[in-house]
């Protein structure tokens, strides 16, 4: 295996500005690609809503995470420069221009999603059409629902200022008292538990952001003054918890951490345009916005609550509702899934095709007599996860059980401590990884008892084992009974819960050991193709590109001749297309209905692609450095020539072939624009939809075949 990169680009001649694109800003044009989709006319209204709604909370949680980090770097005179060579500052300060203009693309978004929904007899704060008849309800329903939840508190010396949590809404009146004329400033902060937006039951439904309820009928909260302004404002603060290496009891650290979470320091700082110069000072000196953002708007704020307009029951304005298919394949052994993955491997490509196979999978052996061990790590399961359950009654069942639970998950970790909790109890044995490490890879093993002997099998995902993102995420279930793959998946568990490094895996390439090394050797063996004068070619899906280790190593592929077409739905670090650099390397992103999650990499062997002679895996690590080095990940080999023909040549040639919902990145400026289809366009999502899967379908191939795709001249 080769551990140095072919000496083939010369370093010094590009700077770091030149060879890679900053991160912060990359994932920030990644959202710009997904408030385009809230702009897309061949989209119904409703999505679009839903579109700008992800949009806002994609930022939301960029700000708490990737720009509080930074801003703690420079309170803290940290230098570290990003990979194309910026300091914190000049990140803040470049991601502050960008973050005002993604601001406005949202509130241009909103203004015309507000006119054409009108159109539609849905109503977005419109204020106008509230009639006496509808102010009468909306009057009641204040008096009713909100009133009695909501505590207006005075701003004083003989008051300490309230604390304004994250993602809290509030607003601030400027009020005189009518006997006295005596001024006051008070404070109401809108409680998380409320909805965020009321809708007013009329024959055309008007929908109004809860606090411009409160501040319309602020009279009737302080009677006996006089309302002379208001401004609503909104919250965002550092959502980041950093494990400390003296943490005695990680279970009591995260509980501990979870709450200091909602106190950290303020990042963002959202106020109406028309907000009181003097309010808004008061703000600044009460939150201590030391580098914290703030910006005005005249439009909405917090736009992530408009999830709970897309709920509106107007299914014309929405996508037609798809039903996953479940796989014909376990079906044609009576729903008996060990039955089906004995007699061949088979991979299921959600969501086109059921999460509910992979559920029964865990079901069946909990409930199967010849079942002796369960092992399976949970990243995120969800609030209501079918998983937990199963491998509850499996150890109730007196079966051996355990579950890794990653209690390190990103705003899963107080659902993830439920869960841990609940699973001990029903005497499962659990798990929490590395303390310094999470672990992201996605397997279930299940050992049975059968004739021959103990026989395992063994599911690796691309996604996590949750039942809701399963239904919107596109990811790959590979199911397979291969010996070799079931003793691997032993060590990789004897790893996590024991610190048991496996001195050699038989197929199985594991991050933090062996992943990123398997992956260079790959990259160099198609080097070493293309010198010879041989096809050489690359092709990955990933979610995202930023470790200059791996991004390097694709440099010198591609400048040794190797084709290299790469996939990457948001942060792209590599610049494609550049002379000198990577003129054999092109990156696309596809946005759509469905969001990309699969991370799949191809490599020609020798051959162009696709071929069935291709190496082909699929894995759970994204190419960045924490999936190579920090976290527990799997990339597993897929060498069954069924599988390997749905992999490679139905769902990454589609990917590569898909005109309607792609972007292409220009390596010059980063600028990434929507491809132009030619009139005869390919959506990968609607070919899916309509085409079942190669390995699932079983029998039924024979009746209905799926359509071949082919590599069209210049695609790749």
């Amino acid at each position: 295996m080769s551990s140095a990169a072919p000496d083939i680009v010369d370093a010094d001649r590009f700077s770091p500005a030149e060879r890679y694109f900053n991160r912060e800003l990359s994932w920030l044009s990644f959202n710009e690609r997904v408030l385009a989709e809230a702009r897309n006319p061949a989209y119904p209204l409703l999505e679009r809503l839903r579109f700008l709604s992800i949009s806002g909370s994609n930022l939301d949680e960029f700000m708490m995470i990737r720009v509080s980090g930074l801003a703690g770097q420079v309170r803290s005179g940290v230098g570290r420069v990003s990979i194309d060579g910026k300091t914190p500052s000049q990140q803040l300060t470049e991601i502050n221009r960008k973050v005002r203009q993604l601001e406005r693309g949202q509130q241009a978004a909103l203004t015309e999603l507000r006119s054409l929904l009108a159109g539609q007899g849905i109503h977005l704060g419109d204020y106008a059409r509230i009639d006496a008849a509808a102010d009468a309800w909306l009057r009641q329903y204040f008096l009713d629902h909100i009133l009695p939840v909501i505590t207006p508190q005075a701003i004083d010396p003989a008051h300490p200022f309230p604390f304004v949590s994250n993602l809290g809404i509030g607003a601030l009146f400027d009020l005189t008292r009518i006997a006295d004329g005596s001024r006051l400033v008070e404070m109401v902060l809108i409680p998380s538990a409320i909805p965020r937006f009321v809708r007013i039951p009329a024959k055309e439904p008007i929908w109004v952001a809860v606090e411009r309820v409160v501040t319309r009928y602020a009279s009737l909260l302080f009677p006996g003054f006089r309302v002379e302004g208001d401004g609503v404002f909104r919250v965002l603060r550092d959502s980041d918890i950093e494990i400390e290496e003296e943490a005695e009891d990680l279970v009591r650290y995260f509980r501990s951490a979870i709450q200091r979470r909602r106190r950290g320091k303020v990042i963002m700082l959202e106020l109406d345009e028309t907000f009181e110069p003097g309010a808004e000072q008061l703000l600044r000196e009460q939150l201590g916005l030391e580098q914290a953002f703030v910006t005005k708007t005249l439009g909405m704020l917090g736009m992530a609550g408009l999830a709970e307009v897309v709920g509106e029951d107007r299914q014309d304005l929405k996508f037609a509702p798809y039903t996953p298919r479940y796989p014909e394949r376990i079906l044609e052994h009576d729903g008996d899934c060990f039955a089906a993955i004995r007699s061949k491997d088979i991979v299921i490509h959600h969501p086109y095709e059921s999460f509910e196979v992979v559920v029964d999978f865990i079901r069946q052996a909990a409930a199967d007599p010849a079942v002796v061990s369960i092992k399976q790590t949970l990243y995120r399961a969800g609030h209501q996860s079918p998983i937990v359950m199963a491998l509850v009654e499996a150890a109730e069942a007196g079966k051996s059980v355990t579950a890794v639970v990653e209690l390190k998950a990103r705003f899963d970790e107080e659902q993830n401590l439920l869960w841990a909790s609940q699973l001990e109890r029903a005497g499962v044995q659990v798990i929490y990884g590395f303390v310094d490490w999470k672990t992201h890879a996605k397997v279930a093993m299940v050992v049975r008892r059968e004739d021959e002997g103990y026989r395992t099998y063994c599911h690796f995902g691309t996604g996590n084992y949750h039942p809701v993102t399963a239904k919107i995420y596109t990811d790959l279930s590979f199911f397979t009974a291969d010996p070799a793959l079931g003793r691997d998946a032993g060590r990789l568990f004897n790893f996590v819960t024991g610190y048991v490094e496996p001195p050699d895996t038989e197929l199985l390439a594991i991050s933090p050991l062996t992943l990123r090394e398997t992956l260079y050797d790959h990259i160099d063996r198609e080097i070493e193709h293309a010198r010879a004068g041989r096809p050489a070619a690359i092709w990955a899906k990933l979610n995202a590109l930023t470790d200059k280790g791996v991004i390097d190593r694709l440099y010198d592929a591609g400048a040794a001749g190797v084709e290299i077409v790469l996939v990457v739905r948001g942060i792209c670090c590599l610049r494609p297309g550049v002379p000198g650099l990577s003129e054999t390397i092109s990156v696309k992103s596809i946005v759509g209905r469905f969001l990309e999650h699969s991370r799949i990499w191809a490599f020609g062997n020798g051959r162009p692609l696709p071929s069935a002679e291709a190496r082909l895996f699929i894995t759970s690590a994204d190419a960045m450095s924490r999936n190579l080095s920090r976290r527990v990940e799997v990339m597993v080999p897929i060498r069954n020539a069924t599988v390997h023909d749905q992999v490679l040549e139905q769902v990454l040639l589609a990917n590569l072939l898909d005109t309607e919902q792609s972007w292409l990145l220009d390596g010059e400026d980063g600028a990434w624009e929507r491809v132009e289809a030619d009139g005869d366009g390919f959506n990968c999502h609607a070919y899916f939809m309509t085409n079942p899967s190669l390995s699932g379908r079983g029998d039924a191939l024979k009746e209905s075949r799926v359509p071949k795709l082919t590599l069209r001249k210049g695609a790749a």
